[in-house]
């Protein structure tokens, strides 16, 4: 069994073509299309956050509407870039959605990737060391802040005459949701990094991409940095067993729609490149076919044997109602045939 949600990467244009042509277009749809998922038997709503882009970018205030909206399906980011976060502001912002949705949150975290603009978190008023250009520790810093605030522990000195009486002892930022230090992913980009976050007591999430380190299919190596991190969560003591997710491009080919939209398009075959000057990545391969055909190349896909939770990227401006078919297309025609359902 798995938990199969979806991926959104939140795009909006104003070309006539495009469901999404705004921003509130996008938050809205992303909303519904989480109660679709859930209406569907879907088990999570993720989403993608870029900014300086026509994307969702700042996740907190749609997650708690979705969390108003929903009531059972777990509502996730893939992910969040720290190297943009205040930790004590986002503490109290993921704790007033988590309570909101009643304790779904899955918040997906890491350094971020490729940016639309030159060192965009620097205009956000943060700054790294000279010695990490890309803000690679500094992410790994704050998130480790996040951490330790997310515990619940009191750690401010209350004014000894403050506007409303507090309780005893150090106090620490509110509202705090229990549980949700269990719920915090670490979006890793190589075998290194996984092991980190098992290190850090984070759940695993990894991509379509992911550093090129043994020349293997991308299936291969991401079921790899998989088991490496398993191992390295064995040897720590944290209480509770670990998630580990991947995400995936599936279209399953049922209709007319699908075949103009899809057939014959997307990549069927990893690729390599370079993501930046010193990186050499793989990407993943997307699977387009029909139901009978697709079954038996995922069953090949050794990553997503390997973790418990599939996520499946959907083309959000195609509409809600289009991203709902895609999605109940794999829950009934391709999931149940693999074991997932």
């Amino acid at each position: 069994m798995k938990k199969i949600g979806f991926l959104s990467f939140g795009h909006w244009t104003p070309h006539p073509q495009s469901a999404t042509q705004s921003a509130s277009d996008v938050l809205h749809q992303s909303i519904d299309l989480a109660q679709a998922a859930e209406d569907l038997g879907a088990d999570g709503a993720y989403f993608r956050v870029h900014h300086f882009a026509r994307q969702l970018s700042s996740p907190f205030p749609l997650l708690a509407a979705a969390g108003a909206k929903t009531s059972r399906i777990e509502l996730g980011t893939g992910v969040i870039d720290m190297r943009y976060e205040n930790p004590m502001y986002m503490v109290e912002d993921a704790g007033a959605a988590d309570l909101i949705a009643d304790g779904r949150l899955q918040l997906g975290i890491s350094r971020g990737s490729p940016e639309q603009v030159i060192d965009g978190w620097k205009h956000f008023g943060y700054s790294s060391a000279p010695d990490d250009p890309n803000g690679a520790e500094a992410a790994r810093q704050k998130t480790e802040l996040l951490l330790q605030l997310l515990e619940g522990h009191g750690f401010a000195e209350p004014n000894p005459r403050p506007m409303f009486p507090n309780p005893p002892g150090a106090l620490r930022l509110e509202p705090h949701s229990e549980g949700l230090r269990e719920r915090i992913w670490w979006g890793a980009g190589s075998d290194a990094t996984a092991r980190w976050a098992a290190e850090q007591g984070m759940n695993l999430m990894s991509s379509t991409l992911k550093d090129d380190e043994s020349g293997e299919p991308f299936h291969v190596q991401q079921a790899t940095q998989l088991r490496a991190y398993k191992e390295a969560w064995d040897a720590e003591r944290w209480g509770f067993a670990p998630r580990t997710s991947v995400s995936r491009s599936i279209i399953a080919i049922t209709n007319d729609t699908d075949r103009r939209y899809f057939l014959g398009g997307g990549d069927s075959e990893d690729q390599i490149g370079m993501i930046d000057e010193s990186t050499r990545a793989i990407f993943g391969r997307s699977y387009t076919d029909e139901p009978d055909a697709l079954i038996e190349q995922l069953r090949h896909d050794s990553a997503i044997e390997e973790a418990d939770t599939l996520l499946v990227t959907v083309p959000n401006q195609l509409g809600v109602d289009y991203n709902a078919h895609l999605i109940e297309s794999i829950l009934t025609q391709v999931a149940p045939a693999l074991g997932w359902r």
